[in-house]
């Protein structure tokens, strides 16, 4: 399948201008394609008690899964102005369990496989009674 990364970018963009973000001022929004086709998006929410903010890119697992779930298999995140940003470590694992480590994630340069990104992650063949 193809992925349009313009649009992709673009409404991430677009998605980040909705982001809660009185704290840091960082609208962050995320833009993701799943394999089915379905185009997904997420932004941030901020919250006095720094730790339970929640990232675009769990806003954008929480979108996969209250759609009808599947694989993401392409993200962009993106700023209002749309600069480009890298999901935070965090945000690697769990994009790593809604993609895998072939989902592409948009850089500068061009998109990469998150598995570059977050080399040997934490997934379910760790967990005990993988079997």
């Amino acid at each position: 399948m193809e992925i349009d990364w313009p649009a992709l970018r673009a409404l991430a963009a677009q998605t980040a201008a909705s982001a809660h973000a009185p704290y840091s001022k960082l609208q962050v929004g995320a833009a993701g394609q799943v394999g089915d086709g379905r185009v997904i998006v997420g932004c941030n929410v901020e919250n006095a008690s720094y730790g339970l903010t929640l990232c675009a890119e769990c806003g954008l697992v929480s979108a996969l899964h209250a759609s009808g779930g599947g694989t993401i298999t392409a993200v962009s995140v993106r700023t209002p102005d749309g600069s480009c940003l890298l999901p935070c470590g965090r945000c690697r694992q769990v994009l790593m369990e809604a993609g895998g480590p072939a989902l592409l994630i948009d850089t500068e340069d061009g998109p990469v496989e998150l598995d570059r990104l977050l080399p040997s992650a934490f997934t379910q063949t760790d967990l005990p009674g993988r079997g």
